[in-house]
């Protein structure tokens, strides 16, 4: 429906890798905002669409080189076949690792919910040993991610820490704000104390970005990453004032489950927002 589609255009540009690369375009040109990109889509039915999915971020790196922007992939394992072969799906991020390290950028790697979070972290250590153009995206609000971080830290990781977004258990997860903020804070100061090779903040809580610059003694110690059409005003404004600020756009045509958990972290204000667009 028609509605629906403009609701989502407010979080992603467009179903191609062409209209994800002309948003980064535009945000590079109006306030220095770098990307990253993410392709749509998790938990692959089977091993041909997992390579389909590696392939289209080949073409993706090298239609980031060819227009020169600062840009990065993002990627999820369950999209290039970790449900049903690990082995083929470390094959794929070792030939996004390597291209991307060939090209002088970062490949990153997703974390999703916690039954991946081992097998996640495993593979990570193995890519990290190869190269160190490889970054893990970990999840703030997981009990288990101050022992996974310094487990981490002695081979220099890159690390973006989220707050974490999937419906996990009290015994796994932090489940009040509160507390949830406090282990984001922690652990952002573990990272930056202990060699992270790339801290990157991906928040929207720009509250608590600037209580974790003030106790790091200013921003150049770790990078902000926010959600394409979200705190867009912020963006800009980290952007001017001198913050190194990447925004994760997704595209790709897998965009209705994942507009539907937009809908879910924020009912209200995105449900609204569906509803304006309605009428």
């Amino acid at each position: 429906m028609r509605f629906v589609r403009r609701s989502v255009a407010r979080f992603m540009p467009g179903e191609s890798a062409e209209e994800a690369l002309a948003a980064a375009e535009r945000m590079a040109e109006e306030a220095g905002v770098t990307a990253a990109f993410t392709r749509l889509g998790e938990n692959t039915a089977d091993l041909a669409l997992a390579a389909e999915a590696s392939g289209e971020y080949l073409r993706l790196l090298d239609r980031i080189e060819e227009t020169g922007l600062d840009g990065e992939v993002s990627v999820k394992l369950t999209q290039l076949g970790f449900d049903h072969d690990p082995a083929v799906t470390a094959t794929h991020i070792e030939r996004l690792v390597n291209r991307s390290a060939e090209l002088g950028r970062t490949c990153w790697i997703d974390i999703e919910s916690a039954g991946y979070v081992d097998g996640t972290i495993d593979l990570y250590e193995k890519q990290l040993r190869r190269s160190p153009n490889v970054g893990l995206c970990l999840q703030a609000y997981l009990r288990r991610t101050y022992d996974d971080i310094m487990r981490l830290l002695p081979a220099g990781p890159s690390i973006r820490l989220v707050k974490g977004a999937y419906r996990e258990s009290a015994e796994l997860a932090f489940t009040s704000k509160a507390a949830i903020d406090e282990s984001y804070f922690r652990l952002a100061q573990h990272l930056a104390a202990g060699g992270c090779r790339r801290l990157v903040l991906g928040s929207h809580d720009t509250d608590l970005i600037a209580r974790i610059e003030h106790e790091l003694g200013g921003h150049e110690r770790f990078e902000i990453a926010m959600l394409y059409g979200i705190r867009v005003d912020q963006q800009q404004g980290l952007a001017r004032k001198g913050h190194a600020v990447r925004t994760l756009i997704s595209y790709g045509p897998s965009w209705y489950p994942w507009f539907m958990r937009r809908i879910a972290e924020k009912p209200i204000e995105n449900s609204l927002l569906a509803l304006r667009n309605l009428v």
